[in-house]
């Protein structure tokens, strides 16, 4: 059985790579072991949840690599392209693809793996965030939130304007701030609703819409 640890960048991610991911893995001999990401490091005591600097989340992911140098355990990441810190490796040089996110994307994790420098480390960007794979199918938010037809049918609008993953990441277009706009309940809600709507859509559904987390999904299932 091999271990994967996956640093994510809050409890929505870290729920979902706890359940989901990892029954789907499981099948495959691979244990997902999801961690919430270190933002800062006080008197012995490690802060998680979030990202303020990169060199937090470096410190925190080498840590890991050096207490655990088995062959049969990997390391990968599920943190937002929106919001990413200043000091990122490769952000300045990444905007020069900002009109084309899965070119932008690609160049962000290379570099974060060279940086990073194991070969166990599959660096994993979410274009734009978590909540874009919930425009896959925004009325599974029926039923689970309180929503009527309106809301539901603006992010439906949405949905069918772009492919998922490139609704943009502009502060106020952002894919969560484009659901709580339409369903407030979510903002308090997130980190539970956001796993089980991500469930019902169903990972089939997730992979043939959005192709950058199909990617990384099938580069996984490759370490059993």
């Amino acid at each position: 059985m091999s271990r994967l640890y996956l640093f994510a960048e809050g409890p929505t991610e870290q729920t979902w790579a706890g359940s989901t991911l990892n029954e789907h893995l499981l099948r495959r001999d691979i244990q997902v072991h999801p961690v919430l990401i270190a933002n800062a490091r006080k008197r012995q005591h490690v802060h998680r949840g979030g990202i303020r600097k990169y060199v937090q989340m470096k410190n925190d992911i080498v840590r890991f690599l050096t207490q655990n140098p088995g062959r049969d355990v990997y390391f990968t990441t599920m943190i937002d392209l929106y919001g990413l810190p200043g000091d990122f490796p490769g952000r300045a040089e990444s905007e020069m693809h900002r009109p084309r996110p899965y070119d932008r994307v690609a160049e962000l994790e290379q570099a974060f793996s060279a940086d990073i420098a194991d070969p166990r480390f599959i660096p994993y960007v979410q274009l734009h965030e978590f909540e874009a794979l919930l425009f896959v199918d925004p009325e599974q938010f029926r039923g689970l939130l309180n929503c009527g037809d309106g809301p539901l049918q603006n992010l439906a609008a949405i949905a069918q304007q772009t492919e998922p993953e490139l609704i943009n990441d502009n502060f106020e277009t952002a894919p969560s701030r484009r659901i709580i706009g339409q369903i407030p309940e979510y903002a308090a809600a997130k980190s539970t609703a956001g796993p089980l709507i991500a469930e019902a859509i169903g990972l089939q559904r997730l992979r043939a819409a959005c192709p950058h987390f199909n990617d990384w999904l099938t580069r996984l299932e490759t370490l059993g």
